[in-house]
């Protein structure tokens, strides 16, 4: 536990170091704040502007939730379909990659023409970058199943069924989770670039407003608010995956125990 504190104190010492860097510098060279405000001026910004900005938060918060959600749905219903279904595995999995080589960017503006300017096109984005990664992180698990336990419950006479739920779901847990944690950080990033084609509110419309009026600060304070939400889903699903990694190994010491006995 020390030794996880004392790590923890790193990254914060470099980061604080990097900022006092920033700051010398900017102030040394006589940086124009247009160009490159200094930390200082942008925690200044974010404090006495909070009321420009705080429901342009709410807006993405909402916004990227909704779209991970459905994304992460998506990208486990089409894993498991694909695992249970070998020939569309063969047939999808290539297209599955070639989706990912099409940049998000080129494909929102067809989004908005097709769907117009409502939630839905953005809520598509959101889906397009989260469900790949859980998508993939799920085949994974699926098959790094352990192969003594599979032959042991075809050999009892298990079903298809009940193997997957039993043997193989279980044992994805650890990749899938990987996968969400991406996945997470994926949805802000998605919201931000689904905000930038004509939303009303989101941090990506305060990005685009501040940029367009030279007020780098308040670029620089949506990059933090980016930053500070991406950890935040990260965390969030950090937290859970260690609950339910440890009822699933909790659950199964008690019915290994319960099983010798």
């Amino acid at each position: 536990m020390k030794s996880a504190v004392n790590k923890g104190w790193r990254p914060l010492v470099v980061f604080i170091l990097l900022l006092v860097i920033w700051e010398g510098a900017a102030r040394i060279f006589d940086v124009p704040a247009w160009l490159l405000p200094v930390p200082t001026q942008i925690a200044e910004e974010a404090f006495t502007g909070y009321s420009l900005y705080v429901s342009h938060i709410l807006s993405t918060i909402t916004l990227s939730a909704t779209g991970y959600l459905v994304g992460i749905t998506v990208g486990i219903g089409v894993a498991i379909v694909l695992f249970r279904i070998p020939f569309l595995q063969q047939a999808f999995y290539p297209l599955l990659i070639l989706s990912q080589n099409i940049p998000v960017i080129v494909l929102a503006p067809l989004l908005v023409i097709w769907f117009g300017f409502g939630m839905l096109p953005k809520v598509i984005v959101i889906v397009l970058v989260c469900f790949f990664p859980v998508t993939i992180a799920a085949l994974d698990g699926f098959r790094q199943t352990d192969r003594d336990m599979l032959y042991y419950l075809k050999m009892i006479g298990a079903s298809n069924r009940q193997i997957f739920w039993k043997l193989q779901w279980p044992h994805s847990l650890p990749s899938l989770f990987s996968g969400l944690k991406i996945a997470a950080t994926y949805s802000v990033m998605g919201a931000v670039i689904s905000e930038w084609l004509g939303a009303n509110k989101g941090i990506g419309v305060y990005m685009t407003l501040a940029s367009s009026s030279f007020k780098t600060d308040r670029v620089f304070v949506a990059i933090v608010l980016i930053m500070i939400l991406s950890l935040t889903y990260f965390g969030i699903i950090l937290a859970i995956e260690k609950s339910v990694l440890r009822w699933r190994s909790s659950g199964g010491n008690e019915s290994n125990g319960s099983t010798r006995s």
